[in-house]
């Protein structure tokens, strides 16, 4: 555009040259000599105010010229102030995220079905595709080991032993513990099933001679097992069995100590570190997270995979409920506009002073660049009308002289 508005200002140039010598020919080239006479004034004019801004008119040191390079950090600390007054106060901040349902917005994505051809489809698709690149650059071993040792750390950091007797208060409190006392009983049913020819052995082997040779040691055996599973049956099938209340008192116990035996809680402690020692638990995470990592770049690489399924069906009843609940909505949207306000609050003037110094550090010649090469077009109109305007001035008033 620069090269038509100076092309354009030097073709008025050549016109008014050219008609100047043939005023004689003909009243009407008054009308093109005036026209072209006054178009180059005017371009002439726009040509020095849009060099003015950015630098000095062929070199020349006409004060008030040169504008923006000589004013670079009048113009950091005026963009600065006006970040600071129009977007980055917290009460600005507020004011605008008032006015967003941001929830809404969320919820209007989330719902979108995966194979529609819509922008927020398409983004999800790159965010998957990215994600994908991003797990298969990682260096797996050494990654699973950071995940690894800050589970660990986290894991340290806990004391086990309290919350295992919360856990287990309040499984008893709700009864929630008698499927897992039912399930015990019926497991020690089928192990002592398994194991009858091993316990009839032990029988035998402990039995003295004179039991063995009456044969009392096999009706012994016989006794004995029938009577496990007689007493396993009824402690099944009876809920107030006194087996159970046993059963129930030594939970409670352990509970209780659990939280307030401070040996016990030092011998789980000590179970728990060296479980989180254990060589074996260290490669077992790290297949775990091997398979997890695979597993997500293969969803990620699965096209509408990774949109589909009870994953996808969950993130679409995720979005229909943030589009329909109102009260949703306004708890998450005060949540995020607080949240921006404190933003604002805290790092809103570092925000600012960045703005500041990263524009005074440029040099006067990347802050012109980069301000002529954001507006410099429409600049560039700027000349090219008033060419056109002060043709069209000079034109009119060379016909009020003719008139007058």
């Amino acid at each position: 555009m620069r090269r038509t508005a100076t092309g354009m200002l030097l073709v008025m140039a050549a016109i008014f040259v050219a008609s100047s010598h043939y005023l004689h020919v003909h009243p009407a080239v008054g009308f093109i000599r005036a026209f072209a006479e006054a178009a180059m004034v005017g371009g002439l004019a726009d040509w020095f105010a849009v060099t003015a801004l950015f630098r000095r008119p062929l070199g020349l040191p006409i004060p008030h010229t040169a504008i923006i390079p000589e004013n670079k950090d009048r113009i950091a600390d005026t963009m600065a102030q006006f970040l600071r007054d129009n977007f980055l106060t917290p009460t600005v901040v507020a004011r605008r995220m008032q006015e967003m349902n941001l929830a809404r917005a969320v919820g209007d994505y989330l719902a979108t079905p995966p194979d529609s051809a819509s922008g927020g489809s398409r983004i999800r698709a790159g965010a998957a595709e990215l994600l994908a690149e991003f797990l298969e650059s990682l260096d797996p071993e050494r990654l699973g080991t950071q995940v690894r040792g800050g589970l660990k750390a986290m894991a340290e950091r806990v004391e086990v032993a309290p919350l295992l007797g919360q856990m287990l208060d309040a499984a008893i409190a709700d009864r929630r513990h008698l499927p897992l006392i039912d399930a015990a009983i019926r497991w020690t049913g089928i192990t002592l099933e398994a194991n009858e020819d091993m316990v009839r052995q032990i029988i035998h082997e402990r039995a003295n001679a004179i039991v063995r040779w009456t044969g009392l040691d096999e009706r012994l055996a016989n006794s004995v097992i029938d009577g496990l599973y007689k007493l396993l049956a009824e402690v099944l099938v009876d809920p107030a069995h006194p087996l159970r209340t046993k059963l129930d008192e030594g939970l409670v116990s352990l509970a209780s100590d659990l939280r307030q035996d401070e040996k016990l809680r030092a011998k789980v402690e000590q179970a728990k570190r060296d479980l989180l020692d254990n060589p074996a638990v260290a490669d077992w995470w790290l297949g775990v997270w091997e398979r997890l990592r695979a597993s997500l770049i293969a969803a990620a690489r699965d096209g509408n995979g990774a949109m589909s399924g009870q994953l996808g069906q969950s993130i679409a009843e995720l979005g229909a409920t943030l589009q329909q609940d109102t009260r949703l909505q306004a708890q998450i949207n005060r949540f995020a506009r607080r949240t921006a306000v404190g933003i604002a609050t805290r790092y809103g003037g570092q925000i600012v002073q960045l703005v500041s110094e990263t524009v005074r550090r440029w040099d006067a010649r990347t802050v012109t660049d980069r301000i002529e090469g954001a507006v410099g077009r429409d600049l560039q109109f700027i000349r090219m009308n008033g060419t056109l305007v002060g043709g069209l001035v000079g034109v009119t008033i060379h016909a009020l002289d003719m008139l007058l």
